[in-house]
C-alpha cells in the first residue's frame, strides 16, 4: 500500500485555521508501573497516530476528544488536562488548509478495541517504543510533551461561576444573589465539560451563584458542596497567601477537584501560581481568551469569564512542605472560555 501521509510541515501563517480537531495521549499503567501509551494505526493514511479527529459542530475540544478516543480506540477515558496544540497545513485544491489539533492527556479506563471505519490495529507500548512507532513529527512532540509531565500530577479545575446578572439589579444579600437564564445555560454547559476530567469533590466560595453553577455536578457525585470562604472575594482580599495555601491544600487531595469561586479571585490567584512556578510564558497570539476553548500557557493578565474554567495540574514531587502538608507547584494552566461554546 502506498502511504498518503499528511503532511509534517508546520502551518505557515499565510494559511488561516479552518479545520480544528483535538486528539489525547491515551495512556495506562504498564506492568511495570510505567505508563504505556495507545497508538493507531489508519488504513486509509497507512500510518501511525495518536487518537484524534475533528470536532463536530458546537462541541469544545475536550467533548471531541474523549469523543473521538472511544470512537478510534473502544476505549472510554478521563481526560487530565491540556497538553499540547498542534498545527499544520493540509493539501487541498486551493493550496491548503490550516488544521490546528489540541491534545489532552487522557487515562484509559473500561474498553476494547474493535477494527472501525477508521483504525484497524491499535498498539499499546511503552514511551520508547511508541515514539519509534509514530508516522508525524508533530505527534512524536506531543508525547515528548506527555513524556516531560511529573509522575502522578494533580489535576484542580478552578471555575468561575456562572452569569448572575446585574449587582445593581438584585435586592437584597448580595451573597444570595442566583443565577440568570444565561447563566443556568452556561451552568448546565459546564455541567457536561466538567465530568470529563473525572472529578471526586467540588467546592465553592459561599455565594449562592457559586455554589449553584457547580450543584449539578455534586448532585451527580451525590456528595456536598463544601464552602470555602478563603476563597470568597472579601476572605481572598483579606489573605491572598492563605487562600493560595488553601486552594494548594484542595488539589492535593484525593481525586479531581472543582473549585468555584468569582472574579476578584481567580485572575490573581491564578497569576501568583504561575509567577511561583516560573512557567513558560504564552506563544504571541496563544495567551487565554484568544480561543474559546484552550490556551496554553499565561501572558500579561490573566482573564476569567463568567463561566470560564481553568484547568490547574500541579506537581507532587517538588515540595513537601513545612510539617503544615503538601505544597505543589504550578506545571500547566489551560483556559476555556465558555463551555457552551465551540471550540
Amino acid at each position: 500500500m502506498t502511504a498518503a501521509h499528511e503532511p509534517e510541515q508546520p502551518m505557515t501563517t499565510s494559511r488561516p485555521v479552518t479545520i480544528r480537531a483535538a486528539g489525547a495521549v491515551l495512556w495506562r499503567p504498564g506492568t511495570d508501573g510505567a505508563p504505556e501509551v495507545a497508538v493507531v494505526h489508519r488504513p486509509r493514511y497507512d500510518d501511525w497516530s495518536l487518537p484524534k479527529g475533528k470536532l463536530d459542530p458546537g462541541e469544545t475540544a475536550a467533548h471531541a476528544a474523549a469523543r473521538e478516543v472511544l470512537e478510534e480506540t473502544g476505549f472510554g477515558c478521563v481526560l487530565s488536562g491540556f497538553l499540547s496544540r498542534v498545527r499544520y497545513e493540509v493539501p487541498g485544491a486551493d493550496g491548503g488548509t490550516g488544521k490546528q489539533v489540541d491534545y489532552f492527556t487522557a487515562r484509559a479506563g473500561d474498553g476494547h478495541f474493535e477494527v472501525n471505519d477508521e483504525v484497524d490495529e491499535l498498539v499499546w507500548t511503552a514511551l520508547p517504543k511508541a515514539r519509534e512507532l509514530l508516522s508525524y513529527r508533530q505527534d512524536r512532540h506531543v508525547l515528548d510533551e506527555f513524556a516531560a509531565l511529573p509522575d502522578d500530577p494533580v489535576t484542580l479545575l478552578l471555575v468561575r461561576h456562572a452569569k448572575a446578572g446585574k449587582r445593581a439589579d438584585f435586592d437584597g444579600d448580595d451573597t444570595l444573589r442566583p443565577l440568570s437564564g444565561a447563566g443556568r445555560r452556561q451552568r448546565d454547559a459546564l455541567h457536561s465539560w466538567l465530568p470529563l476530567f473525572g472529578p471526586e469533590r467540588v467546592y465553592s466560595a459561599p455565594r449562592v451563584r457559586c455554589a449553584q453553577t457547580v450543584q449539578p455536578l455534586a448532585t451527580d457525585l451525590g456528595i456536598e458542596v463544601a464552602p470555602e470562604p478563603l476563597l470568597s472575594e472579601e476572605g481572598y482580599l483579606e489573605d491572598p497567601a492563605a487562600a493560595v495555601h488553601r486552594l494548594l491544600r484542595i488539589a492535593a487531595g484525593a481525586g479531581t477537584a472543582v473549585v468555584c469561586s468569582q472574579g476578584g479571585v481567580i485572575p490573581d490567584l491564578v497569576g501568583r501560581l504561575v509567577e511561583s512556578a516560573a512557567l513558560h510564558p504564552a506563544e504571541p497570539g496563544e495567551a487565554p481568551g484568544d480561543a474559546p476553548a484552550v490556551g496554553d500557557a499565561v501572558s500579561g493578565d490573566v482573564v476569567s469569564a463568567k463561566g470560564s474554567v481553568w484547568t490547574l495540574r500541579f506537581s507532587r514531587d517538588v515540595h513537601t512542605g513545612n510539617g503544615s502538608g503538601p505544597l505543589l507547584r504550578l506545571v500547566s494552566a489551560a483556559y476555556l472560555a465558555d463551555a457552551s461554546a465551540a471550540g
